[in-house]
């Protein structure tokens, strides 16, 4: 086993993000026929933390946890197109200066142009505001210019890299070697191949899976042949008016605001067209899996493989379908549960699961840890290293979910959007049961230890009013002890 890094030698840290990755993609969350090996070698060799949520089902909360051990409520992110505030501090304003703190990908807490909240090199692919000419480029689309790739005419436009540039390049059908993918491997390996003595905290930002789905390996798995669960395309009877009004809307053949014609258009209208989105989607996690290999590789020929922190995880979700739900926003696992390997090759060189449940407000305070860092009071999660070291475990461990009800793009109904303006609270127990409250929506329970696909609400279950009223106090005690006023019904 290699030797504990001491405090004269301080591990690097590599964290890789994907974008929209729900946690049953990968072998060791039960996914056999997935083509990833590249991340099941990753987890080979880590602890995998088999109940991982993030903090909000969407893409700016979610990252802004990741980057401050935060809640979105507390730092202001409660939805997405919102900007990190200039005094809130980054995991790179925590670390020592001793590190050279680098970011590459998707930022998404405000303008991507340039580097901020104490990262030093950053190489951008999402949002960039525009400059005097009306348009903005990121690095990504720039390096796509170079290389003679002519964007449809709508990818410059106000707004220069949001959904419109996303929309822009699905449709120029581009290869494996020019996709933002790619682009992110690319530069990932060279930053390991090539960085000095200095140690490192690298953040590496995919865009995929998230939609569009369409991609250069579409062909890859067989729609009509590809595993679904029992929730696929099934009503959520029974379960919340939001997840209801949703699942309705989009079993009925609606489509995304970013499903258009030359693009990533699925029929909706029937299973074959679901069935052919989700094989879309695996086809990009693949895609990803690829450039983790290459990574990986570069990690460990760069010498460093040894005392480099290695995560792996994803923001949020996609329901595929489950439930009748595509997207995030929903609470069910499909789009709150996500994968989190943590390889520390000091404490083990094989696999080591972690049961029970953990959120992702504790990962900063973790990381911390491991390399010796103080952890800030301010911080709202809370180290994990001894459950890494085997001292303590997740048994009594609960997670926070939230949903902040606040200036969500319009999604199709209006009942839907009534639903999504609702603040919502979600707690997961250690020995696996999950309560969703709204004040103003049906109250939702599941076991998913018996239950893992969500299927039956036990909420009005009077056999399970002892466990509501105990989890709903301690999701009121998270909410005191957190400056959380979202008003939850009286249960």
């Amino acid at each position: 086993m290699p030797r504990t890094p001491d405090q004269h030698d301080r591990p690097n840290i590599l964290v890789i993000i994907t974008d929209q990755q729900r946690a049953d993609t990968m072998a060791c969350y039960g996914n056999d026929w997935i083509q990833t090996p590249n991340m099941n070698a990753l987890a080979a060799t880590s602890f995998v933390f088999e109940n991982a949520y993030v903090t909000q089902p969407v893409c700016t909360p979610s990252r802004s946890t990741m980057l401050t051990g935060t809640y979105p409520h507390t730092n202001g992110l409660v939805r997405n197109s919102i900007a990190l505030a200039p005094d809130a501090l980054s995991i790179a304003e925590m670390v020592s200066p001793e590190y050279r703190r680098v970011h590459y990908g998707k930022w998404h807490l405000g303008n991507d142009a340039d580097a901020q909240h104490g990262f030093q090199d950053w190489i951008s692919t999402g949002h960039v505001s525009p400059g005097l000419d009306g348009t903005g480029q990121s690095d990504y689309h720039a390096w796509l210019k170079e290389r003679g790739v002519e964007l449809p005419e709508h990818y410059v436009r106000p707004g220069g890299d949001g959904a419109g540039s996303k929309r822009a390049v699905a449709q120029a059908n581009l290869p494996e070697e020019l996709t933002q993918a790619s682009f992110v491997g690319d530069i990932t390996t060279k930053f390991l191949r090539d960085e000095s003595d200095k140690p490192f905290l690298l953040f590496t930002n995919f865009f995929e899976p998230h939609p569009p789905y369409s991609g250069p390996l579409g062909d890859l798995y067989d729609p009509a042949t590809l595993p679904v669960g029992p929730d696929f395309m099934r009503s959520p009877v029974g379960h919340s008016l939001f997840n209801r009004s949703r699942s309705e809307f989009y079993l009925a053949g609606e489509h995304r605001e970013d499903s258009v014609a030359g693009c990533d258009h699925h029929d909706l209208h029937g299973e074959d067209g679901w069935r052919a989105l989700r094989a879309n989607y695996m086809a990009n996690i693949t895609l990803v899996d690829r450039q983790i290999g290459r990574i990986m590789k570069a990690l460990e020929e760069s010498g460093h493989a040894d005392d480099t922190i290695v995560v792996f995880t994803s923001d949020h979700g996609d329901m595929l379908g489950d439930h009748g739900l595509l997207e995030k926003r929903a609470f069910y696992d499909g789009s709150a549960r996500v994968p989190l390997i943590v390889r520390v090759p000091w404490l083990s060189e094989a696999q080591t699961r972690i049961p029970g449940s953990i959120g992702q407000i504790d990962l900063v305070p973790t990381l911390l840890d491991l390399v010796g860092e103080s952890i800030p009071d301010h911080l709202q999660g809370n180290s994990k290293a001894s459950v890494l070291r085997g001292e303590t475990t997740l048994k009594n461990n609960d997670v926070f979910v939230q949903w902040n009800g606040k200036g969500d793009r319009d999604l199709g109904a209006p009942t839907i959007n009534e639903m999504i303006a609702l603040p919502r609270r979600t707690i997961v127990s250690g020995d696996r049961w999950k309560l969703n409250l709204c004040d103003g929506d049906d109250g939702e329970l599941f076991d998913l230890t018996t239950d893992p696909h969500e299927l039956t609400n036990l909420f009005t279950d009077l056999g399970q009013n002892e466990r509501i009223s105990s989890m709903a106090a301690r999701l009121r005690l998270w909410q005191e002890e957190t400056g959380d006023i979202a008003p939850l019904p009286v249960v």
